[in-house]
């Protein structure tokens, strides 16, 4: 279903080179913001319901949307990247929405078909009902292909947040109505696909277009070319991020599976609001901006500088964290968010990496480090779960990031012409600033015995000394990317940093 303008609507103006630097800071600033509150309501909502289900329940849906979450990556063939990328989106738009539909449509039914058999090879047949309510979120993402890529290739991310604060609305609204109707974990993937629904609606009316099919017979090829390649990249990216909930599942059950998704969750509060922001600007910004080897390096830089102090910190933290929001009954989670907090920093850089490559049409080395890397953690996982539980898989994401998939990237990016020591040079201020900023939540965790002052203290005292550290620092970083302001572009020393 591609889109075509409706009578007497304009295109939103895509932003040309000189001022690509500026639109993509502003598009990343409301993609921040979105993401901060929108993630801050999701995790209100996520306490809500973690206080009301039990960790078995709670595992339960985790089997399902691990299913939903692999197979929605399958379903967008990654045919929003091409979207995103090409130089005539309008002219590819029609046979793009094609195949989404197509995709959508048949993982959709054939889920729907298998979701007992998913359930029992997940070892939990309560999980069927809710991976086939998800399953319907499959339909709705790949009708919706077309619009989403356009809005990210725009910039569009205020639109996209009202978008998300909408999808949040009605997501909640529905899942508690639901769950005081005692539908319990069907009440969640309900919800989801309802929020889905009208997300994907205003989606299509933020672009002002209207859906359209075709299959364009000199394109349909070159498009499958590249986006096939991402499709597989990106599933296997999604694999990365699930099997341990496959392989907990498998050998340590439902309840254990919601202690370490508890766990996973709480890592991703910071990391899915700057992994959100990477994968909204990275690929449409170095996809156009004229020297992209070049920008990398400040680009990883200031991604670097948030993400590493929010995920230590995290980690640092993760006991009085748990106990004051979660309660005790959750204690088992501490260990596995102390663990994933540092995976989730090395993940938010791996995001921006691969948007790098995407841009550059190099998705065939991403989809080889994707494939040996499942290999890897799968085999790491098995052994480390069986051994330590919940534990050992958790510390599995930091030994195979760390060891294999970031050297993996940097020999990749290394090819295309981007320097190395410039790449390290840049990250060193934040790395080394995280260090002292990390003690002080580590002291403040360990020597404060009431947890919320522990807590409060502890993450007031790093952000104060990382920023005290780092503030003038990153602020030039931003700047040099940003570039000019639109007022001086007319003198050349404007957007020089001392």
């Amino acid at each position: 279903m591609a889109l075509l303008p409706q009578t007497g609507a304009e295109d939103p103006a895509e932003p040309d080179a000189e001022g690509l630097g500026a639109t993509a800071a502003r598009g990343a600033a409301w993609s921040g913001v979105s993401t901060i509150v929108l993630r801050l309501g999701s995790v209100i909502v996520g306490v809500v319901v973690a206080r009301i289900l039990a960790p078995d329940q709670f595992g339960v849906y985790a089997v399902a949307l691990t299913v939903q979450g692999i197979l929605m990556t399958v379903a967008d063939l990654g045919l929003s990247s091409e979207i995103i990328r090409s130089e005539e989106p309008d002219r590819i738009a029609p046979t793009v929405a094609t195949f989404g539909l197509i995709s959508g449509t048949g993982l959709a039914l054939a889920t729907i078909v298998s979701s007992s058999r998913l359930a029992d090879l997940l070892g939990d047949r309560d999980a069927a009902g809710a991976i086939a309510v998800l399953s319907l979120t499959l339909l709705l993402a790949g009708v919706s292909i077309v619009p989403y890529g356009l809005m990210l290739r725009r910039f569009q991310q205020r639109e996209l947040f009202l978008i998300s604060l909408v999808d949040l609305i009605v997501s909640t609204a529905v899942t508690f109505a639901l769950l005081a109707a005692g539908l319990g974990v069907l009440s969640l993937a309900i919800g989801r696909v309802a929020a889905q629904a009208i997300s994907s609606t205003l989606q299509f009316v933020a672009t002002r277009m209207r859906p359209h099919l075709g299959l364009d017979r000199a394109r349909w090829r070159g498009i499958l070319a590249f986006s096939l390649p991402v499709a597989g990249a990106n599933l296997f990216a999604w694999i990365l991020l699930n099997v341990d909930n496959v392989v907990i599942a498998r050998m340590a059950g439902a309840t254990a599976l919601g202690f370490y998704v508890l766990g996973f969750n709480i890592a991703n509060w910071p990391m899915s609001a700057l992994s959100q922001m990477v994968r909204s600007i990275a690929l449409p910004y170095t996809s156009r901006v004229p020297d992209s080897a070049g920008a990398l390096p400040q680009l990883t830089a200031v991604i670097w500088s948030m993400a590493l102090p929010a995920g230590v910190t995290l980690a640092a933290l993760a006991g009085p964290l748990i106990h004051v929001i979660y309660g005790a009954k959750w204690a088992p989670s501490v260990p596995v968010l102390a663990a994933l907090g540092i995976y989730g920093a090395l993940r938010v850089i791996f995001d921006l990496f691969s948007g790098y490559l995407y841009a550059l049409g190099r998705s065939r080395p991403v989809l080889w480090l994707q494939v040996l890397t499942i290999v890897v953690l799968t085999a790491g996982m098995i052994v480390m779960t069986s051994r330590h539980g919940i534990v050992g898989a958790a510390w599995v994401h930091v030994g195979a990031s760390a060891v294999f998939i970031l050297p993996g990237y940097l020999a990749i990016i290394r090819a295309t012409g981007v320097r190395m020591t410039a790449l390290i040079r840049a990250c060193l201020r934040p790395t080394l600033a995280t260090l002292p900023a990390c003690l002080v939540a580590l002291a403040a965790s360990h020597l404060i015995s009431r947890p919320l002052i522990a807590l409060l203290a502890g993450g007031a005292g790093a952000v104060a000394l990382y920023l005290a550290v780092t503030g003038r620092w990153l602020l030039s970083r931003l700047a040099r990317i940003r570039g000019p302001r639109d007022e001086d572009v007319s003198d050349p020393g404007a957007a020089q940093i001392p």
